[in-house]
């Protein structure tokens, strides 16, 4: 018999993400994309993956998870030179709509390539992160949700029945929460530190909403213990069709602005238990976007092997 057909990685991001810029001294700065690319580099997974252009999300595939109203206001709203502020974190430039519009496009594009079987997984690397973004406001450098209209896309479009979104940002994705707090269809996993922005009620609901919070100096073993000990056997009880991750690499133990002690090691650790959960359990359909990540030397590391891991997986 002919051996099964090795698939590759998409890793999708857009010439507009580094453009988008909040200014000197922001920790979400166009170098973190940058970082992302040389950790690839370094650990030989730029020559493994499949580099692919993310388009612009239709404005109605976004409008699934943020009120309308918020959407064209934003739109509206975004300046054609100078900068505005949204709120205190959180500005746009001339180049910030387009690249979060693409942004969210990434999650889209890579939602229908990875149904559609033509690649095995994907990441998008791509900026303005998108989990604190709510249904009808911006805020914690966010503007749209991106795993969350990749999600809704998932079962809008493709017509899946249930979806699992994994969240190992440092800070909790508040935005995610408040799209889907009513979708029984979702399965949201969190873990974070707290207290810590945006100070979010560590108040889970079983087979729906797991709440992993996490002390100031945490280790990364006992990241590992949370995630065989809640989220494993949820998404098991849950059997999603598709998996989606927001990686944040922010719980690194170098990041500025949080007290977690992971390791790039328990990072490697995490993707692979959830690659091994999507082979187990939805035919390997995984997507997963960048969130947090601040350290940029930390960033590269972690990232680069949270990527090897998605592309082991799609090879194996």
């Amino acid at each position: 018999m002919p051996e099964p057909r090795r698939m590759t990685t998409a890793y999708f991001s857009h010439s507009s993400c580094p453009l988008h810029d909040m200014g000197s001294g922001h920790p979400e700065s166009p170098a973190r994309l940058v970082a992302v690319e040389k950790g690839m580099s370094v650990v030989g997974v730029d020559r493994r993956v499949s580099r692919r252009d993310a388009p612009q999300a239709p404005l109605d595939a976004i409008k699934r998870v943020h009120a309308p109203t918020y959407v064209d206001e934003l739109v509206t709203f975004a300046p054609t030179k100078g900068t505005v502020r949204l709120d205190g974190d959180t500005s746009m430039n001339k180049h910030s709509l387009t690249a979060a519009l693409h942004g969210a496009g990434s999650v889209v594009a890579a939602t229908d390539a990875v149904i559609a079987g033509e690649v095995a997984n994907a990441f998008c690397a791509v900026r303005p992160p998108g989990h604190h973004a709510e249904h009808d406001r911006a805020m914690g450098f966010c503007f749209f949700d991106n795993v969350a209209v990749g999600a809704a896309h998932a079962l809008r479009a493709h017509g899946l029945k249930r979806v699992a979104i994994l969240d190992f940002d440092v800070h909790h994705g508040n935005g995610t929460e408040d799209v889907f707090r009513n979708e029984p269809d979702v399965l949201f996993c969190s873990s974070y530190q707290n207290p810590l922005f945006p100070y979010t009620q560590d108040i889970s609901v079983p087979g729906k909403l797991i709440k992993t919070p996490l002390k100031a100096g945490t280790p990364g073993s006992v990241f590992r213990q949370a995630v065989e000990r809640d989220w494993l056997p949820a998404l098991d009880a849950f059997k999603p069709e598709m998996i989606f991750v927001s990686a944040g690499f922010d719980a690194h133990r170098s990041d500025p602005l949080a007290d977690l002690m992971f390791e790039a090691e328990d990072y490697e650790w995490v993707s692979q238990r959830i690659a091994e959960a999507a082979d187990r359990l939805c035919d390997g359909r995984l997507v997963s976007t960048l969130e947090g990540g601040y350290a940029l030397d930390a960033l590269a590391a972690s990232s680069a092997v949270h990527i090897r891991a998605l592309c082991d997986a799609g090879e194996r």
